[in-house]
């Protein structure tokens, strides 16, 4: 067919269409194994996110919940340093401490911790891959037995007065004191009986006036049941004037070895081992009323309350257990969940940070566990929530 000189002058549109039709086809492929791809790492990323750090949870008990991980800590930590006590855990906050007493947040996250060592009487500040802080040395501490740097409060004016609490035990009782920095202690509560096993306790300001005490029975449960003596008793301290020494108040007597003490807004929490057995009790008129009891004597070390449940540790077992706190509602306990076991050996004290975290500082050292190098450790941890059981052990 003839072709005019217009119809050979105009360009032809069928390569173009040619070429539109090729890269419809492309960019169709490339989405669809950009989809398949997509959903692939997305599951992978789902089952990441669902892994939980926690050890496994011990065969007589049910974890109801998956375990949680803790939130990161805060951006700008030091380098990781050189030597033996670099734990490779990311909820260690610090390492190579000396046997343990109190620790206590430092910082709303909970990526700092203040700790007590009970053998070396000093306060120490840290946080992770940072050198230790002394921020005080109690002078003159007796570590003999289980005594030593017992507990340690800050002033609740701390800011104003710049002045630290400590419950330590002396050559001859233990005692609650009052010291400034560059100071030497000043004596608060004195006459707390001392014996061979039975020092330690607890303490905590309920108020900026009232600080709660917690003895132990200083190995003579009959102590502890006697109105004359401060052993084994739940104590209120009222007077803080260094050399007056006035009879504190008696809330509750009975209190047995290792006593410590887990605030939850008015009522008031005491974890204590007894001949018979371990305890978790409330204060309640003057006396304890058990909450739950473990006649196997795990040795518990510690607890905190946690939103709406109680965590509690223990030395022997090495575990961190959970209770769901009576309610006037509902005052029976439902048997307690293990959510930690044997992941870091001896459990002693612990404080809640906020959010579900604790802190917590172990006790191998004082519990003939077995020690690792970066031993003694405190660890920042998620409680998982729930109680399995159904039990009444009212």
């Amino acid at each position: 067919m003839p072709v005019s000189a217009a119809d050979a002058a105009r360009p032809s549109r069928r390569p173009r269409r040619r070429f539109r039709t090729v890269l419809a086809f492309c960019a169709a492929a490339a989405l669809a194994a950009a989809t398949v791809s997509g959903c692939a790492d997305f599951s992978k990323q789902d089952n990441d996110r669902n892994a939980g750090p926690f050890s496994k949870n011990n065969e007589s008990f049910e974890i109801k919940r998956p375990p949680r991980t803790p939130p990161p800590p805060p951006p700008g930590l030091p380098s990781p340093p050189p030597g033996p006590c670099v734990d490779p855990d990311p909820n260690v906050i610090t390492t190579c401490l000396d046997s343990t007493a109190a620790v206590t947040p430092a910082d709303a996250s909970g990526s700092f911790t203040v700790v007590a060592e009970r053998t070396t009487g000093k306060i120490i500040r840290a946080q992770r891959f940072s050198e230790h802080k002394v921020l005080m040395t109690i002078p003159g501490v007796d570590a003999s037995g289980d005594g030593g740097l017992i507990d340690f409060a800050q002033s609740p004016t701390y800011n104003q007065d710049k002045l630290w609490y400590a419950y330590v035990t002396t050559p001859t009782d233990n005692r609650i004191v009052r010291i400034a920095h560059g100071d030497v202690p000043k004596p608060i509560l004195t006459g707390i009986p001392k014996g061979r096993t039975g020092n330690l306790g607890s303490m905590f300001f309920r108020s900026t006036g009232e600080l709660i005490v917690a003895t132990g029975d200083a190995g003579n449960p009959a102590a502890a049941n006697d109105p004359n003596s401060l052993a084994g008793k739940v104590l209120l301290v009222t007077e803080f004037s260094s050399g007056r020494n006035p009879r504190p108040k008696i809330l509750a007597s009975g209190v047995g070895s290792n006593p410590a003490l887990c605030p939850s807004n008015s009522t008031i929490f005491v974890a204590d081992g007894t001949a018979n057995a371990d305890r978790l009790s409330q204060v309640s008129g003057r006396s304890l009323r058990t909450v739950w009891s473990w006649p196997d004597k795990p040795g518990l070390g510690g607890c905190a309350v946690v939103e709406d449940m109680i965590a509690v540790s223990t030395q022997r077992t090495q575990r961190i257990e959970t209770l769901r706190a009576p309610t006037p509602e509902k005052p029976s306990i439902d048997k307690p969940t293990v959510v930690l076991e044997k992941q870091y050996g001896a459990i002693g004290r612990m404080r809640p940070v906020g959010n579900g975290l604790i802190q917590f500082a172990t006790v191998n050292k004082q519990y003939g566990s077995k020690v690792v190098t970066q031993d003694e450790r405190v660890v920042r941890f998620l409680v998982p929530g729930g109680a399995g059981g159904g039990e009444d052990r009212m």
